[in-house]
C-alpha cells in the first residue's frame, strides 16, 4: 500500500515516524474497513457541529528564505461536563494536533477557529495556544477562544472520562482538503485497531488530509457523544493514527477550570 501521511511521509527519518509507517504497514492487511466517509449534512449527527475548521497563518524556511505558509486543519470545541453533558453555557476551549502550529512563530498572526465553515451559520474566532505536545510523539495542542461559543449556538464535545474503550466504534471528523467544497466530512462507524504507545494509537478510519487535529468520538454507555482524541495521521485510506485524551488529560482539565 502507498502511504500518503496527513502530516510526514514515511521516507521520513524520525524514529517515530518509522514506527508509525512500520506499524501502519503491518496492519493494513488486516484492519480494512469499508469506505464509509460522507460530506456533513443537515441531517448529519448534531455532535459534529462541534468540529472547526483551523486556518493557522506560518512560516517555512526553504534554501535560508523565509516564505509564508498556511496550515489548513481541524479542531474541536470541548466545554466543562458532567456525566456527558456540558454544564457551561458557553465554550472556549478547543483541541487540535500539535504538528497543526508546528511553523506558528508570529504571535502578531491571527489563528482562525470557524464552525459551521462555508455555511451561512458560521461562527469565527481568533484562537491563542494554551499548551501542546511539542513534537509528533504527543501530537496534541488545546486553544482558547477570544471569542466564547454559546451553547445555544452549538453544543460543545465533553471529554471522555477514561481511556477509549477499543470493543467500541469510534468516529473520525473533520476538513479534509480533498472535498472540493471544504466541507466537514467524517467516517462515523470506524473501529480502535492497536495502541503504539501511550501516547498514540490506530484505527481503520478513514480522515484524509485537512482532517489533522480533528476529533475521534466515542459514545457513552448512555449514547452521549465523548472527545476520545485527536487526529494525528494517517494514510488517506482506511489507517488513521489518533492521540488518545487521556495522553494529555491533565493539559485538559487545567484548560477548562
Amino acid at each position: 500500500m502507498l502511504l500518503n501521511f496527513l502530516n510526514l511521509g514515511c521516507a521520513t527519518n524520525t524514529a517515530y515516524a518509522r514506527l508509525a509507517c512500520a506499524v501502519l504497514l503491518s496492519l493494513s492487511a488486516a484492519t480494512a474497513h469499508p469506505g464509509s466517509r460522507e460530506t456533513y449534512h443537515s441531517q448529519s449527527p448534531l455532535w459534529l457541529q462541534a468540529v472547526g475548521k483551523l486556518q493557522v497563518p506560518g512560516i517555512k524556511y526553504s534554501q535560508g528564505y523565509p516564505r509564508n505558509y498556511r496550515e489548513s486543519c481541524s479542531a474541536t470545541l470541548i466545554a466543562r461536563s458532567s456525566n456527558g453533558v456540558p454544564t457551561s453555557a458557553v465554550a472556549d476551549t478547543i483541541v487540535t494536533a500539535w504538528h497543526c502550529l508546528e511553523f506558528y512563530n508570529d504571535l502578531s498572526k491571527t489563528i482562525t477557529f470557524t464552525l459551521m465553515y462555508g455555511t451561512e451559520n458560521s461562527f469565527s474566532s481568533e484562537a491563542v495556544r494554551v499548551a501542546d505536545g511539542g513534537s509528533m510523539h504527543a501530537d496534541w495542542a488545546v486553544l482558547r477562544l477570544l471569542q466564547p461559543v454559546p451553547g445555544a449556538a452549538v453544543s460543545a464535545l465533553a471529554i471522555h472520562p477514561d481511556k477509549a474503550n477499543p470493543l467500541k466504534p469510534i468516529s473520525m471528523a473533520g476538513y479534509s482538503r480533498n472535498n472540493p467544497q471544504q466541507r466537514l466530512s467524517y467516517d462515523l462507524n470506524c473501529s480502535i485497531t492497536s495502541a503504539l504507545d501511550k501516547g498514540s494509537s490506530a484505527s481503520n478510519c478513514s480522515a484524509l488530509k485537512g482532517s489533522s487535529g480533528g476529533a475521534v468520538m466515542q459514545r457513552s454507555s448512555a449514547g452521549k457523544p465523548l472527545l476520545a482524541g485527536v487526529i494525528s495521521q494517517g494514510d488517506s485510506q482506511d489507517l488513521s493514527l489518533f492521540v488518545p485524551v487521556d495522553a494529555f488529560r491533565r493539559a485538559l482539565n487545567a484548560s477548562l477550570k
